[in-house]
């Protein structure tokens, strides 16, 4: 969270930090009336929780923005830093083909939601059992249908013709008791410069740290191949800008990027 609270504060705001041994969310006040207080007392909220619905009711109940920092569900700030990460690394969105290679977790989740919007390809190889959300593929085949695709396929055969090969943490915090089981599980689904082999000879790699061995081994990790330093730091200008959309009338001072395939851009 370094990123949201580093960069409001370079736009001029005060960030103020509210974590689980100052606040109680949903305990001793309702989470309505937490969100009408703090409605009354800031302009933005940027919210980290653990249920969905904790995020849904806050923006229900708030007067002002709220923001999803991350749930069990999305992670919708870190595809915003992910895709602005390719667009500047490839020129262009429409047309690229994403491979997910691990856990279906909340940052999966949402690249499924925003990659069909943005016509990027989404390939998904997950271990059976860790399969993303019902509701959340349902809702991205719709998606889907008239741009991108989703498939859940084996690593390998996901990674094959890749332009991005993208995995996430297996273990999420507070759940180390899962290690040992998904060690297992998740054998095979490890990123190597030997899944690299049959990607797309352009092929880059993300993560949205931190990063484990057994996710992806050095050679991808610090590569040049590798995106992830650039794909960190933009966690900071894409938070930046979505609050600034979010609390003022700001206007852009650069041209919108242009969306396009490669196809379209060499017409």
């Amino acid at each position: 969270m370094f990123n949201c609270f580093e960069g409001f504060e370079l736009l001029g705001g005060h960030p103020c930090i509210l974590t689980t041994q100052d606040i109680h969310l949903g305990t001793n006040e309702s989470t309505a009336d937490t969100a009408r207080v703090l409605s009354g007392l800031t302009d933005l909220i940027l919210t980290r929780v653990y249920n969905q619905s904790t995020i849904k009711e806050l923006a229900k109940e708030a007067s002002v923005p709220v923001i999803n920092g991350l749930s069990d569900l999305y992670h919708p700030i870190q595809i915003l830093a992910d895709f602005l990460t390719l667009q500047e690394h490839y020129g262009y969105l429409n047309g690229l083909t994403v491979s997910w290679i691990g856990d279906g977790n909340n940052v999966l989740h949402s690249f499924m939601m925003m990659a069909a919007k943005l016509g990027v390809h989404l390939r998904i190889a997950t271990p059976k059992g860790y399969e993303p959300d019902a509701s959340v593929t349902r809702e991205a085949e719709k998606l889907s249908k008239e741009v991108g695709y989703v498939l859940f396929c084996l690593p390998m055969k996901s990674a094959r013709g890749s332009n991005v090969l993208v995995t996430d943490t297996w273990i999420s915090m507070g759940l180390e008791e899962e290690k040992e089981q998904k060690l297992k599980d998740f054998h095979g689904y490890q990123i190597t410069m030997q899944t690299g082999k049959v990607a797309a000879p352009d092929w880059t790699f993300l993560h949205c740290l931190p990063r484990k061995q057994e996710e992806v081994d050095d050679e991808v990790f610090y590569s040049q191949r590798s995106l992830l330093f650039p794909e960190a730091e933009n966690r900071k200008w894409t938070i930046m800008g979505l609050m600034v959309s979010l609390i003022t009338e700001y206007t852009p001072q650069t041209p919108k990027p242009r969306f396009l395939s490669m196809e379209k851009r060499e017409q």
